[in-house]
């Protein structure tokens, strides 16, 4: 018998990630992640020994990788995320060599649905290149906010959004059905004043709590305070200025091709590896 798959939780509110990024553009955009994803991006297609012709950039909500890339190749199209994920992406069945995605996959609710769309759209042996927000991000934030919670309010609510881990993202790629499904972390250290200085580049970057079990209610000014407070009695360094971890998680991986190297089948070596450890001390 054949079930219908499991429609996947909503966890973020997309319709006001619209709303705060339209308010990131009115305050004046943080793009300092954006930046350092670019960069990297560019670094990591050089690196890849072919070329690409029909490219997509899916999700990225700000330009500046479609200015810094687009020229690179002979088709460039930029895909929005539906604000409605039951819609599908405007991505037709192998029509693209290569996909790319900078900081968006971290809002999607249904990010193994996108990723299945993606595989689809890629002709064989195309590549999906994607960067998000992952790992440890904005640990401080969250453990600053738990503890004072905990001690003005008696309870914890969400606040800061839930992230995909290394071993999450390469089990997602496999999922979708990528071939040599790669995953590795840039972690970047940012200081500020004050974790009210964060919080301000948190709103220029529409990284402010989007989750749809968010509390609803302003948030008390004697927590905050506190919040901050605790903030910089643990994660200061000696100068003052305290610490916010940020965590670029980058995938890649291709779409199934018969050029592409296989693994070996179980039972295909042809020295064991008893046989080399004897060697080796030998």
């Amino acid at each position: 018998m054949v079930t219908e798959a499991a429609a996947a939780p909503t966890l973020f509110d997309r319709e006001l990630l619209r709303s705060r990024r339209d308010r990131a553009q009115r305050l004046g955009p943080a793009t300092f992640l954006l930046e350092r994803v670019t960069e990297d991006m560019a670094e990591r297609l050089s690196a890849v020994l072919r070329n690409f012709q029909n490219v997509a950039e899916v999700g990225t909500a700000d330009d500046q990788v479609a200015r810094a890339l687009a020229g690179r190749f002979d088709g460039y199209a930029r895909i929005d995320l539906p604000t409605r994920e039951s819609e599908p992406l405007a991505l037709a069945a192998e029509s693209l060599d290569l996909v790319i995605s900078a900081l968006a996959f971290q809002f999607v609710n249904d990010l193994p649905g996108v990723l299945a769309q993606i595989r689809r759209a890629l002709r064989p042996d195309g590549l999906l290149l994607a960067a998000m927000i992952g790992g440890d991000t904005l640990t401080e934030l969250r453990q600053s906010f738990a503890a004072a919670e905990s001690e003005l309010e008696g309870g914890i609510s969400p606040r800061v959004l839930p992230f995909a881990d290394l071993r999450d993202a390469g089990a997602l790629l496999q999922r979708a059905g990528l071939a040599l499904p790669v995953t590795d972390v840039d972690r970047i250290v940012v200081r500020y004043d004050s974790a009210f200085g964060l919080m301000h580049d948190l709103r220029r970057m529409a990284a402010t709590n989007i989750l749809v079990e968010r509390r609803r209610t302003p948030t008390r000014r004697t927590t905050m305070l506190r919040m901050a407070e605790i903030y910089s009695e643990r994660f200061a360094d000696p100068d003052g200025r305290i610490r916010a971890t940020f965590d670029i998680i980058w995938l890649s991986g291709w779409a199934p091709h018969e050029s592409q190297q296989k693994p070996l089948k179980p039972g295909s070596a042809k020295a064991s590896l008893a046989e080399a450890v004897t060697k080796a001390k030998s």
